[in-house]
C-alpha cells in the first residue's frame, strides 16, 4: 500500500474527492522535504484516479502549515542540507504539455488537470502562502490566519510569491503583506481576493467536499481541465490570441461526447453522465 510510505501526510479518497492532510499537527504541519515529496506523490495518484474529480489539501490540528520547519532552517543557516527523501516517493504530477512555467517546485499544482482546492483550517505562514496561492481555489475557516513572514527571516518572496500574489490580491496588497509580514485574518484575505470563501470552522471540510461533489454531479471533468489550462496559460497572453484559441477550443468541444451528453441531459431534465479523467 502506498499509504505505508507516508509519514507526514494522510491520503484518503472518497469518490469524488481526494483529501490530502498535512499531518504534523504538533509542529503546526511545518514543511519538510519529505512532506513536499509525499504531497507530490499523493497528487500524482489523485491525478490518474478516475474516482477523483477534485483534490483537497488541508492541515491536521490547529494549523494548515506554519511554513518551513525551523529546525530545517536552522540547519540551512549552518550550511547543512535537508535529509534526502526515499526514491519510492519520486513522482512527477501535472501535465508537461501545459508548459514549463506551470511545472515549478510547487506551481506544478497549476498543471494538474483536476481542481486543486486548499481547505485552510488554521495558520498559513511563510512558504505555505505560495503553496496555497498555487491551488486553484482557497476556502478558509473563520479561524485561518495568514502571514508571509519572509522579511522577518531575512528571506525574499519565495517560490513564485512575487508572481502569484499580485495576480490574486493586486500589486499594492501583495507588497503590503510581503513587506510588513503582518498577520491578517480570513475575512481580510477574502476581501483581498486571496481566498474565495470564508466558512464556519466546523463546516470547512464538508463545505469543500460539497463543492467537489457539485462539480462531479454537474460539470464535465474534461471541460474543467481545459478551462484550467486556458486560464493559467493565458494569464500573460494578449487578448487577441487568447480569444482566438478559445474559439478553436469551443469548436473542438462540439465534437466531444461530453457536449452531446450535456445537451441531452438538459433536454431530458436529468443529471449529466460525463466521463471521468
Amino acid at each position: 500500500m502506498a499509504e505505508a510510505l507516508y509519514e507526514e501526510i494522510r491520503y484518503v479518497v472518497e469518490d469524488p474527492v481526494a483529501t490530502i492532510t498535512l499531518d504534523r499537527p504538533d509542529a503546526l504541519n511545518a514543511w519538510t522535504n519529505r512532506m513536499g515529496a509525499e504531497l507530490k506523490h499523493a497528487i500524482a495518484r489523485a491525478e490518474v484516479d478516475e474516482a477523483v474529480v477534485g483534490i483537497v489539501i488541508t492541515g491536521a490540528g490547529r494549523g494548515f502549515c506554519a511554513g518551513a520547519d525551523m529546525n530545517v532552517l536552522s540547519g540551512l543557516a549552518r550550511g547543512e542540507g535537508e535529509v534526502a527523501v526515499p526514491s519510492e516517493l519520486e513522482a512527477d504530477p501535472g501535465n508537461a504539455d501545459w508548459g514549463e512555467d506551470l511545472r515549478g517546485t510547487y506551481t506544478y499544482l497549476m498543471s494538474v488537470p483536476k481542481p486543486v482546492i486548499a481547505a485552510v483550517n488554521g495558520a498559513v505562514a511563510g512558504m505555505a502562502v505560495p503553496i496555497v496561492a498555487a491551488c486553484d481555489l482557497r476556502f478558509a475557516s473563520e479561524r485561518a490566519v495568514f502571514t508571509t513572514s519572509f522579511a522577518q527571516r531575512g528571506l525574499v518572496a519565495e517560490w513564485g510569491s512575487s508572481w502569484l500574489l499580485p495576480r490574486l490580491v493586486g500589486t499594492a496588497n501583495a507588497l503590503d503583506i510581503l513587506f510588513s509580514a503582518r498577520k491578517f485574518d480570513a475575512d481580510e484575505a477574502a476581501r483581498m481576493g486571496l481566498v474565495n470563501r470564508v466558512v464556519p470552522h466546523e463546516e470547512l471540510i464538508s463545505f469543500t467536499h460539497g463543492y467537489v461533489e457539485s462539480l462531479a454531479r454537474n460539470c464535465s471533468p474534461t471541460s474543467l481541465a481545459i478551462m484550467k489550462r486556458q486560464v493559467y496559460q493565458q494569464l500573460a497572453a494578449p487578448l487577441g490570441p487568447s480569444e482566438k484559441e478559445s474559439v478553436q477550443l469551443m469548436i473542438e468541444s462540439f465534437g466531444r461526447p461530453d457536449f452531446a451528453e450535456g445537451v441531452q441531459s438538459y433536454l431530458q431534465k436529468r443529471p449529466p453522465d460525463f466521463r471521468r479523467l
